[in-house]
């Protein structure tokens, strides 16, 4: 048996369609899709689908849609017997690694991703906050970058994507000083994202009294797999770490390059990105060009990757 790692996308992956032709290939996952409608509240089925873009695009309504389509296409995995030796998410996409490792149900997921997203947005004023990809400096460049910003301004490490290749997030004034003292350092460009606020920074310690109140009342299990934390990037499976680990991913780092870099060392066969987009496969590509990796989103994808995992 192959021994593969599955990752989960996280916000930003998400598109009008995502998840569509699958849905239409196979009536057996369109259950979840109506399960979801109710637990939510509303068809996010239709907007998942149809859009508006940007209304898909709010933080509260593309965290579940995000949540939702990776685990439709991974259900279809465990149909075909596919078994991971550990499971990975950015950011969001924890929350899918979660539900795939049985630490988490997908009915418990949704309204909690929901919640999420909306106190991610309250957390800070609208506008005020956000992120930017820093390319072609190290992380320990960045850090004495960020040092030499006025001690007013907060502007933090957010993203550890791959080498080359980190989000930082905070003030957007701060942003702006940042950006002048980063290509000073070096960096080949700084690229503001189109997010809403400053995610994954000390901005978002705001959110997380009222987002750990919502998380105390939910049921978490043990995980059946080891499930690697952002926060940490060491895999864990007992489900007391895995609710502290989530409190503190809210304003930590995601430690994603890390995390991979700790995968491969287990020897596994491939990389499998599950849920709509390919960002975290050409992470892996920037990361480790050996490594054989898949991105499952449609139909293709899906019998080419099964077709490999069969393979004697």
């Amino acid at each position: 048996m192959k021994k593969i790692a599955v990752m989960f996308p996280g916000q930003g992956s998400q598109g009008v369609g995502m998840g569509e032709e699958l849905y239409e290939q196979y009536p057996e996952i369109q259950k979840l899709y109506k399960q979801a409608n109710e637990v939510l509240g509303f068809d996010i089925t239709h907007l998942m689908f149809s859009g508006p873009e940007d209304e898909l695009t709010e933080t509260e309504h593309a965290q579940p849609a995000l949540l939702l389509s990776s685990m439709a296409t991974y259900s279809l995995l465990e149909q075909e017997n596919v078994k991971p030796t550990v499971v990975v998410g950015h950011s969001l996409g924890e929350y899918s690694a979660l539900v795939a490792a049985n630490s988490l149900t997908l009915k418990t997921a949704l309204p909690l991703v929901q919640t999420r997203g909306k106190l991610m947005e309250e957390a800070f004023p609208k506008g005020q906050g956000s992120m930017a990809a820093v390319l072609g400096l190290t992380e320990e460049e960045i850090q004495r970058a960020l040092h030499k910003l006025p001690g007013s301004y907060i502007v933090d490490l957010a993203n550890i994507n791959c080498p080359g290749q980190i989000v930082i997030s905070g003030e957007v004034e701060g942003l702006e000083r940042a950006e002048s003292i980063l290509i000073d350092a070096g960096a080949r460009r700084v690229i503001r994202l189109n997010v809403s606020g400053p995610f994954h920074s000390r901005l978002m310690e705001a959110a997380n009294n009222d987002f750990e109140a919502y998380v105390n009342q939910i049921q978490f299990q043990d995980a059946d797999i080891p499930v690697y934390a952002n926060v940490s990037a060491e895999p864990v499976t007992d489900h007391e770490s895995i609710k502290r680990l989530l409190l503190k991913q809210l304003y930590s780092p995601v430690k994603f390059e890390q995390s991979i870099r700790n995968i491969i060392q287990e020897g596994v066969d491939a990389l499998v990105e599950v849920g709509h987009g390919r960002v975290l496969s050409g992470l892996v590509r920037k990361i480790d060009r050996s490594v054989k990796t898949f991105s499952i989103q449609d139909v293709k994808s899906l019998h080419k990757f099964l077709e490999w995992y069969k393979e004697e």
